[in-house]
């Protein structure tokens, strides 16, 4: 292939890859707003380079006709995870799905491999519509913690640069760190509850502070710019002090300040 071929080639992975990580992005803002807990952390995705292309097919030995069915992972998704419970959920997720076909699945995190690379694989045929009709192609997606994230892009530089030949101190090293990186993830599923609680009461109180400033603002448009400047002297007091059960009290009665102002304007509209 010459670089116009290539570019061709590579355009329906490119495009599957960014309507991919926008459907998973989706549906973790979904879960988030159903749920109040979305067990993706975040998403990303990339088109496998041409000279790692070249380098599977060879080591596979997959002929160059045949890269779209050879190489599983030319279009690659990473789903992160904060909990290793939250894989099996994502997975089910992605199974219940109408716009892919899960081909098959590999499980690295019950059956680590011998590194300590751990990760959930699944295999997935997407299909892409092109100028040209429909085309499937394969894609990889990969669901792990931000643990053993850390530890898979650290191999991943290692082995690209002793070109997959670690020498033996370093592949201790790594199985070392990779145990590290299995505790660690134990470690945080042992007081889930805790930082999830946590992590609650911190959203709750941003979503309160985003509220209230939100209805001071409004007030200023509503003509009532006494009741803004004193509400947002109160809320600078109670900020400073930390003070979340005068916020919401605050919240509830510039509320109800906004919604008599939106009335009164209301009335004023009709007369007139």
């Amino acid at each position: 292939m010459d670089d116009r071929d290539w570019e061709l080639f590579l355009l329906p992975y490119e495009q599957a890859v960014e309507e991919l990580k926008v459907k998973f992005k989706t549906m973790r803002a979904e879960l988030k707003k159903r749920e109040e807990y979305a067990p993706i952390e975040f998403v990303t995705g990339r088109v496998k380079k041409i000279s790692s292309i070249l380098d599977k097919a060879k080591r596979l030995d997959v002929p160059r006709d045949q890269l779209d069915t050879g190489i599983e992972d030319i279009a690659g998704i990473r789903i992160m995870c904060q909990f290793v419970e939250d894989i099996r959920w994502v997975a089910q997720y992605i199974r219940a799905r109408k716009d892919l076909t899960v081909l098959y699945e590999k499980d690295y995190v019950t059956n680590f491999k011998e590194s300590g690379y751990r990760s959930f694989h699944m295999i997935a045929e997407y299909p892409v519509q092109t100028a040209f009709g429909q085309k499937i192609v394969l894609a990889e997606i990969q669901i792990r913690t931000l643990a053993m994230n850390f530890w898979a892009t650290i191999e991943h530089s290692l082995n690209y640069k002793y070109r997959q030949s670690l020498p033996a101190p370093i592949r201790d090293r790594l199985k070392t760190a990779a145990e590290a990186a299995m505790i660690l993830d134990n470690e945080m599923s042992s007081i889930r509850e805790d930082i999830l609680d946590a992590q609650k009461s911190f959203e709750d109180e941003a979503n309160l502070v985003q509220r209230v400033l939100k209805d001071i603002h409004r007030l200023y448009f509503l003509h009532k710019v006494t009741e803004a400047l004193e509400s947002q002297q109160k809320f600078n007091e109670l900020w400073e002090k930390q003070d979340f059960i005068g916020l919401q009290q605050l919240g509830e009665s510039v509320r109800k300040m906004r919604k008599s102002g939106a009335r009164m304007v209301e009335e004023e509209q009709d007369e007139s």
